[in-house]
């Protein structure tokens, strides 16, 4: 007899997380990431084929799927989407939404709150613990994407092309990186994917801390994303902050520090969104 599952999903560009819930367990599966921006539903059926379904157990039988992802605020994005899993799964129900709702279930739940995605860029909503109600947009990685590794890579490499490190600071990037400024402008403004570019220097960020330009780089780029973003709901002064994301996780004694700062709830912090994904789907029972 086949075992009834429900499939979910939190996709990015470059990678994606799955989890299969059965009534007892749920098991966990990584696929390439999946852009409806650049692929069509043939083509993102292919990626479930070849990379998911020799990874599902024998006999389970989805009955419903929830698809979060990158892109997936477009009515287009969504088509393809929604296409492409019931090709393969034409008798389960699909669900497709966009990233900051998985953001906003997996950390407030069916609680109001302040959900925040700090990863390579950022995005941030008031979430009334049913819908999103405010999202304050953001600019993308050239004029915004406060507090995202991106915007904090940035903030390091400008200190480094206008030579504002210190020789202890210089020595320690240059024995971990070997680069020049001309090949920094290079892969920013004429290679593909700069944001990722400029958020893979977080790293080095993460491996010097207690330096103080390295602390300033911090608080001064998290802070610009409270003033940007944060500040903007009113919501904020009386329901606490949650945050996902690689960023937040690494930083999140920074994020707890600007929260007593300026007088501000700071609720949970998840590295990833599936952790409460789960929670939240398996409470839908």
């Amino acid at each position: 007899m086949p075992v009834k599952v429900k499939l979910i999903a939190d996709s990015g560009s470059t990678k994606a997380d799955w989890s299969l819930l059965t009534a007892k367990e749920h098991f966990r599966y990584k696929t390439q990431g999946i852009s409806p921006f650049f692929l069509t539903a043939p083509q993102v059926r292919d990626i479930l084929e070849k990379e998911l379904l020799p990874q599902l157990p024998p006999g389970v039988q989805v009955e419903e799927i929830f698809y979060y992802g990158t892109g997936c605020s477009q009515p287009k994005s969504i088509q393809i989407m929604e296409t492409a899993l019931r090709a393969v799964w034409p008798a389960a129900a699909v669900s497709v939404s966009h990233d900051l709702m998985a953001a906003a279930r997996a950390l407030c739940q069916h609680s109001a709150g302040i959900a925040s995605i700090l990863g390579t860029g950022s995005n941030s909503c008031y979430y009334d613990g049913t819908t999103i109600v405010h999202n304050n947009p953001g600019l993308g990685y050239i004029l915004g994407d406060e507090g995202s590794g991106a915007y904090l890579g940035r903030k390091l490499l400008q200190y480094y092309c206008y030579h504002s490190f210190d020789d202890e600071l210089l020595s320690r990037f240059d024995a971990k990186y070997h680069t020049s400024k001309d090949e920094i402008l290079e892969h920013v403004y004429r290679k593909p994917m700069a944001n990722r570019y400029l958020a893979s220097f977080a790293e080095f960020l993460g491996e010097n801390r207690g330096h103080y330009m390295v602390e300033n780089i911090l608080e001064d780029g998290l802070n610009d994303f409270f003033f940007n973003h944060i500040y903007k709901y009113r919501e904020s002064w009386t329901h606490p902050l949650h945050f996902t994301g690689s960023i937040a996780w690494h930083f999140r004694d920074v994020l707890q520090a600007l929260c007593e700062l300026y007088e501000l709830q700071l609720g949970s912090v998840l590295r990833n969104p599936m952790e409460g994904l789960v929670k939240y789907h398996e409470g839908e029972r």
